[in-house]
Formats: structure tokens, C-alpha cells, sequence
């Protein structure tokens, strides 16, 4: 006997997609409890920068370590949510490299469902790889000079700066043919992103080309609104203008990344 083969329904509600994109995000979550080292780039990585450069550049660069800490910190966290990014266009790619995709097509859901399921799974990785920065930061003396709705604020805003930028990712996984080549690809594009910032230094200290691009680096904008949440002081210029790159990212890459999976899909 051979058993015939099942088409997935024309017509799917949105309640019905919803329900399918959560059980893949829960797939997903289950994946990263099942193996936690897959947290080990985004949450160990930034904690061996943070502890560089706090103890060997901290008085040279702030005056001292605390104060160079209260600058550090808000930088780290963006670092750490650009690079937190990567994993999704990585985990997209080896769901179609793996023959994942086949079997998603062969299922009743929703076309957009591995989609979204896998950018709301890489939510939680943003959430945990946060949680571990802060908690290690302030074992080593970083204190919010906040209140608790200007830090809450500052985690949204954390977390709403990877939503933004995590659909270049899922753009670049769907284009590269290995796993392998897009998240190759996208570090030549996030470590420049990143260094060349005022994550680590004051962009004063830069050359005027440099400085110019880094005044205006979404990660620089980002940063400086963090500090302002976390630390006091001014917030709104900064926050502008990372808002106006977020939703530049938004606009220019959402249509590519969904154009981009749809192909492989």
C-alpha cells in the first residue's frame, strides 16, 4: 500500500499561523535548553570583553575602572544583542541545508511560520544573553544610576534594536549556501559595525573620517541612549536616531528577508 500524500490547507487563519509559529519558537527554545552551548558566543564572548577591557584599559581610557565600566556596559549590551543576531539567519540556513524545509513544506502550517517561529525563539536567546551580561556586570561594580522604569525602558529598547536588525540576518541565511558562509559574512559586517563605534572608546579620540561615521553608527546612537537610560543624562538626540536606523533596517531588509525565504521555502 502506498499512503497518499496530504496537502497543506489553501486557506489558513491567522489564528491558525499563530499557533504555528509558536510551537516552532518552541521548538527552537527547546533546542537551546537542550543545548546550551549554543549561547556559549553570545554570552561568553562579550563577558571576555567586558573583562579585558575594564581591567587592562579602564583607568587609562575612563580615569578609572568604575567610570569606565558606567561607559562600558551600556556599549556591551549592543554589541552583545548585533551578535546574538547572527544566530538566526545561521539556524534558518541549516534548516534548509538539513532537509528541515522539505518537511515543513509537506506539513499543514503556515508558509511564514518557521519564519516567524525562528525570530521569536532568537527573542529568548536576547533575553538570556542579556540577562547573563547584566548579572556579570554588576558582580563587577556597574550600578543602574537609574530608576527601574528608565532601566525597563532600556531592555526594550535592547531587545527591539535586535527585532530590527535580525532580519539581515534571516536576508543573508537565505541567500548563502552553507551555514558556514553566512555567518562568515555576516561577522565581516558586524565586527567593523561594532569596533568602529564608541562601544569602547570615545569617538574624539578617532580620526575625522572615522569619528564622522562613528557619531552617526547606529551601534554609537544606540549606546549613548543606553547610557543615557542607565547612567542619566541625555537620551532623546541618540534615541532618534537609532529609532530612525531601526526603522531603516525594518524597511530595507524585511521585504529582502522575506523575499529571500520564500525562494528557499
Amino acid at each position: 500500500m502506498t499512503a497518499l500524500a496530504v496537502d497543506p490547507p489553501r486557506h489558513i487563519s491567522l489564528g491558525q499561523g499563530t499557533k504555528h509559529a509558536l510551537s516552532l519558537a518552541w521548538r527552537g527554545i527547546l533546542k537551546i535548553r537542550k543545548n546550551p552551548e549554543q549561547l556559549a558566543d553570545v554570552t561568553l564572548m562579550p563577558i571576555i570583553f567586558l573583562l579585558i577591557f575594564t581591567y587592562l584599559f579602564g583607568n587609562a581610557l575612563g580615569g578609572s575602572i568604575d567610570n569606565y565600566l558606567q561607559m562600558l556596559v551600556p556599549g556591551v549590551i549592543v554589541m552583545n544583542i548585533l551578535q546574538a543576531c547572527l544566530t538566526v539567519g545561521t539556524q534558518l540556513n541549516t534548516d534548509v541545508t538539513k532537509g528541515v524545509f522539505d518537511r515543513f513544506r509537506a506539513m499543514p502550517i503556515a508558509r511564514s511560520a518557521p519564519l516567524v517561529g525562528a525570530v521569536l525563539a532568537d527573542l529568548v536567546r536576547y533575553v538570556v544573553c542579556l540577562a547573563v551580561l547584566l548579572v556579570v556586570a554588576t558582580a563587577m561594580g556597574f550600578r543602574v544610576q537609574t530608576g527601574p522604569g528608565q532601566f525597563l525602558v532600556a531592555v526594550l529598547l535592547a531587545l527591539a534594536f535586535g527585532l530590527c536588525f535580525c532580519w539581515g540576518s534571516v536576508f543573508v541565511g537565505m541567500l548563502m549556501k552553507s551555514p558556514g558562509a553566512a555567518q562568515g559574512l555576516m561577522f565581516v559586517f558586524i565586527m567593523p559595525l561594532t569596533f568602529g563605534s564608541n562601544v569602547f572608546v570615545s569617538t574624539a579620540t578617532m580620526p575625522g573620517w572615522l569619528k564622522a561615521w562613528a557619531d552617526i553608527s547606529p551601534v554609537s546612537l544606540m549606546a549613548d541612549a543606553l547610557r543615557g537610560l542607565l547612567n542619566g543624562g541625555p537620551v532623546a538626540g541618540s534615541l532618534a536616531g537609532a529609532l530612525a536606523w531601526m526603522a531603516g533596517a525594518v524597511v530595507v531588509f524585511f521585504p529582502l528577508a522575506t523575499w529571500a525565504y520564500r525562494r528557499r521555502m
